[in-house]
Parts: structure tokens; sequence; C-alpha cells
């Protein structure tokens, strides 16, 4: 009996070239990653993260039981906090919603003026957190809600513009061409047109940005804008951690409640 023998190829994924570029890539990568951590921790003094533990259990220890004898003086400043949130929202809507118009390709009226300024004061907003709008705000108008308010809306404005943009832009252009063919003046088209198909849009996001501002706004008291945190910082600064308890443990009840508000809301209108 005779065999043939048969040569068969050997299939590769990659070439030796690429597979030896590809380890190339993750040593560069690998030494990056050890420049960057020893450019970061140049300065650190490992004694202090060594005897983090045990200080981590010195301050858990101290922290509880949460002193609630303190509830009865948070209650204002709660409600502070989600005025605070609510306000700045709307604030923030009332400013969003042409600022979304003028920057979707299909109903900016001008692509090479308007649209890129409405883009840049999207990106304007987006690119500074709450907390340094409020820091900076309190500088100008001085510490309270009014600072809280403005900041909340200033950052509101990028987040709501864009997603309201992008929804502008995804919409059906058979319903817009149907309402322009009756004779419509442009106005009359937003508002059968448009309007009509991002609403449930709108809300949805203005729900999910309110959700976002109870978070953010019990922050701006650290830095003087009105809220629960200036509980928070008085509580810290004077080492009272039953408090901080009590205050992280309400923060995190409101939270979930919005959350649950905004979520239960949103389910209903879209």
């Amino acid at each position: 009996m005779k065999f043939e023998s048969t040569e068969y190829a050997l299939w590769r994924r990659r070439t030796p070239a690429a597979e030896l570029l590809r380890w190339l890539a993750w040593l560069l990568a690998v030494l990056l990653f050890v420049l960057c951590w020893e450019a970061m921790t140049a300065n650190q003094i490992w004694a202090f993260v060594w005897d983090a533990p045990r200080q981590a259990g010195d301050l858990f220890s101290r922290m509880v039981p949460p002193r609630w004898s303190y509830l009865d003086q948070l209650w204002r400043p709660l409600w502070d906090t989600i005025n605070i949130a609510t306000l700045g929202t709307g604030l923030g809507l009332i400013i969003a919603a042409p600022v979304g118009f003028l920057a979707a390709r299909n109903t900016s009226p001008n692509a090479l003026l308007i649209r890129p300024l409405a883009l840049l004061m999207i990106v304007t907003s987006r690119s500074v957190n709450s907390l340094i709008w409020a820091l900076l705000l309190v500088t100008i108008l001085g510490p309270g809600l009014l600072a809280g308010v403005i900041a909340i809306a200033l950052r509101s404005i990028g987040f709501i513009g864009k997603l309201l943009y992008e929804a502008i832009e995804e919409i059906d252009l058979k319903p817009v061409e149907a309402v322009r063919a009756t004779g419509a003046s442009p106005l009359q088209v937003l508002d059968y047109g448009i309007v009509p198909q991002i609403l449930p849009a709108f809300a949805g996001i203005a729900l999910f940005r309110w959700d976002i501002n109870i978070r953010e706004s019990t922050v701006l008291g650290l830095v003087g804008a009105g809220g629960i945190g200036l509980q928070l910082k008085a509580s810290v600064d004077t080492l009272a951690w039953p408090r901080v308890t009590l205050i992280f443990l309400l923060i995190l009840a409101t939270v979930l409640i919005s959350e649950w508000i905004s979520a239960a809301v949103r389910q209903r209108l879209i």
C-alpha cells in the first residue's frame, strides 16, 4: 500500500511580523504605565498608604452610630438642595432647548456661524464641572442658593443641549415634509412636524438631568453654594463624624428616591 504524503499550509491568525509588532505594542504600553506610575507616585509618602487600613478602621469607628438627633437640622438644607436641583434644571431646560435647535443640522438657520456657536456653548458647558461653576459663581455672586442654581443650570445646558440636538437630527423627515407641503410657515413646521417627535425624548432627558442634578447639588455646599453640602463641610471641619454619617445616609436616601421617581416617570412617558 502506498501512502501519498500531503503538505498542508499551517494557518496562522497573524503573520510573524504582526505578532512581533503586537508584543512590542504591549511592551510599550507596560513601559508607559510604569513610567506614569513612577511620575505620579514620586512624592507619595508610602507610610500613610500602609497605615491607611488602620486609619480607615479608626474613622469608621468614630462615624457610627449616626447622630439621629441632628436630623431635625437637616430638613431645611435638604429642601434647599432639592430646590437647587429643580430650579437649576428648569433654567437649564429653558436655555438648552433653543440651543439644541440651533445646533442640530436639520434645524439650524446657519450652518457656518450659528451652529458652531451653539455647539461651542454646549461644549463649554460640558467641559466645566458644576462644582467649578459653583466656585466661580460664589466668587462673583457671593455664597448662597443663587450661585448653586445658576451653577446647576450652566452645567445642564451642555448635557441637555447635546442630547436634544442629537434627537432632533434623528427625527423622521416624512412628517416634516408633509407639514411643509401644506404651505406651513417655518414656525408651524417646527411646532407640528418636529416638536411632537422629540417631546418624549425631551421629557426623558429633562428627568434624567434632574436626577443627576440632585446628586450634584448635594456637594455644591462644599464651596459655599448652599444646600446640605454646607452642613457636610461644617461637620467634617469640626470632626463631627456621627453627623457626617447621618448626612451621608440622608443624601443616599434622597438620591435613591429621586432615581426611583425619575425612572418611574420616564417609564410612563417614553
